[in-house]
Order: C-alpha cells, then sequence, then structure tokens
C-alpha cells in the first residue's frame, strides 16, 4: 500500500469545483486517462447531488469521513470542505496523481492507494482518526463491488455513525425494503440488522461521464449501537436467513429441509413449532424478529 499525503499548506481561496462536465473532460484529456469497465468508473458531474451525498452524512469539523472510489476527486472536495479528516481509499494507481493535483489545496485530506477489501481498516481508524468524534463512510461506490465493500465495513464492526453511498438503485431499494415486498431479501436482513436504511435520493444515470446503463441511489445507512435482534450465534444467524432465501418460489419448510438436510426431518419440526412460524410461509415474509426467532429455535434444536 503506497499513500500520497496532498498537504498543500493551507488555502486561500476556494478551488475549482471538479463536478462539471467541462473541467471534468478537460481533467480526462489533460492526463490521457482511459477509464477501466471493470473497476466500474462513473465520475458523477453534478455538484448538486454531491452536496446533498455531503449532507445527509451530518458532517462538521470535529468528524472524520473516508471515502471508498474518489475517482477525480470531485466527492472529495466537497468532503474536505466539511470534515476535520478526510481519507480517500482509490485502487487505480492512475488516478493517485490526478487526485493529488485536484486536491493539492486541502491539507486535511490523505489519499491512500490500495483496494479497500483488502485494508486493515481498524488500524487506519486508530492512525487517522483519533482526534474526531465521529467517522463516516461517504462514497460513490462502483456497481460491481457495492456488497462485498459494504458487508466488510458492517463485518468488521468499525465505529461508524453513518454509510452514505450512491450505490445501483435497485439495490439500494433492496436494503430499504420491508418484509413482504419484491425486493425484501437476505441483503435487506442483513443491512438492516447492522443499520438503519434511509432512501436519500434518486440519481439518474445522465449526470455521469460515462454514463452507466442504469439508475442510481444514494442510501444513508445509520449503525446501530446494537444489531437490531439479539442472537446467541450471529454467523448461524446469517446462515439461517441465507437458507430461508435459497429459493424465493420455494416454503420455509423445504428451504430449511434442503440446507438441514431431510434425515434431520424431527428437529427441524421441533424447531419450527419452538419457533411458532408456520412452515409453509416464505422467507421473504419474515421479519428481522422472526429470522431471530427462527434461527434461536433451530440452534437450541441442535442443528449446526
Amino acid at each position: 500500500m503506497s499513500e500520497q499525503d496532498t498537504s498543500g499548506g493551507g488555502r486561500h481561496s476556494k478551488p475549482a469545483e471538479v463536478a462539471t462536465p467541462k473541467r471534468t473532460q478537460d481533467i480526462i484529456k489533460r492526463h490521457g486517462f482511459s477509464f477501466k469497465k471493470s473497476l466500474g468508473q462513473n465520475f458523477l458531474i453534478d455538484s448538486n447531488i454531491l452536496r446533498k451525498i455531503v449532507a445527509a452524512a451530518g458532517l462538521d469539523k470535529s468528524k472524520g469521513a473516508l471515502e471508498i472510489g474518489p475517482g477525480i476527486g470531485a466527492l472529495t472536495q466537497h468532503l474536505a470542505e466539511e470534515a476535520a479528516v478526510v481519507t480517500a481509499v482509490e485502487i487505480d494507481e492512475r488516478l493517485i496523481p490526478i487526485l493529488g493535483e485536484v486536491l493539492s489545496d486541502y491539507d486535511n485530506v490523505e489519499i491512500v492507494h490500495g483496494d479497500v477489501l483488502g485494508l486493515d481498516l481498524h488500524e487506519l481508524f486508530r492512525r487517522r482518526y483519533a482526534d474526531v468524534t465521529g467517522v463516516s463512510v461517504v462514497a460513490n461506490l462502483p456497481y460491481y463491488v457495492t456488497t462485498p465493500i459494504l458487508m466488510k465495513l458492517l463485518e468488521d464492526k468499525l465505529p461508524l455513525e453513518h454509510i452514505v453511498v450512491m450505490i445501483q438503485k435497485e439495490v439500494a431499494e433492496r436494503m430499504a425494503a420491508s418484509p413482504g415486498s419484491k425486493a425484501y431479501g437476505s441483503l435487506s436482513v442483513a443491512v438492516q440488522y447492522y443499520c438503519e436504511p434511509e432512501l436519500v435520493c434518486i440519481v439518474p444515470h445522465t449526470v455521469f461521464i460515462p454514463q452507466p446503463n442504469v439508475d442510481s441511489a444514494v442510501i444513508k445507512l445509520s449503525l446501530r449501537k446494537v444489531p437490531a435482534v439479539q442472537t446467541p450465534d450471529e454467523a448461524f444467524f446469517f446462515r439461517t436467513v441465507q437458507a430461508s432465501f435459497a429459493q424465493r418460489r420455494k416454503t420455509l419448510w423445504n428451504n430449511l429441509q434442503s440446507w438441514i438436510g431431510k434425515d434431520k426431518r424431527e428437529l427441524l419440526e421441533r424447531a419450527m413449532t419452538q419457533s411458532g412460524i408456520d412452515p409453509i410461509r416464505r422467507g421473504e415474509t419474515l421479519s428481522l424478529d422472526e429470522f431471530a426467532k427462527l434461527s434461536f429455535a433451530l440452534y437450541e434444536a441442535g442443528i449446526r
């Protein structure tokens, strides 16, 4: 992992806004930058959306921000204006000098070249955020790694206040979905176990260079101090949830029996009775509380 400190020794005037079509195109052309489809690179060119993202995070000069995938620094500029400390993690080495140039006037930003999925984020937090009152992740996440990045942030149990991210609209809707809705699934349960989700705004695909094929949405995930439900074994709880959604059209009984095995039919019958949940229901109808009851009953029945 290489790092570049963009210390500029203070600033006298607000730098030019990156998030305009002209400035974005100028930067791309001047640096001979070509987009890598494999990295899901789409640069936002609407400063109004950027302001909404930053406002949702509730930043001030006592707080820190972690940005993942800063691109050419459009969102980073806004974060640097509002937060005390900003760390921007960028996987594409070609963007590091561009970020250094765009952010040279800010002495509160550090650019880290690396893959966030491979970083020791606890060490990063100790080093960068020891003197702030709270930290939020604020980012325009590439579509192809949205879920792995969010699950790493949540499962690492980092001391976060909020995660405010722009992601594919359909994925944001799944995260915020209620039981019984078409969008509700294992991702909804996982996110809502750790967070309270709130859809901030829809972002049309037309405000990016290059334009993606689908619209995006900004979602705010406010971290719970304790998980939404209590369970004796968190990993088993999530395995139960995954099994319950294995085939959406199948009943809980059929999905769970496929997971547990037909030889444990009696154990499953006992657990379903203890949970008080009708085995002919489908996973998409269960609330987090009901999933907690179900996983507890399975666990108590000796199913692992």
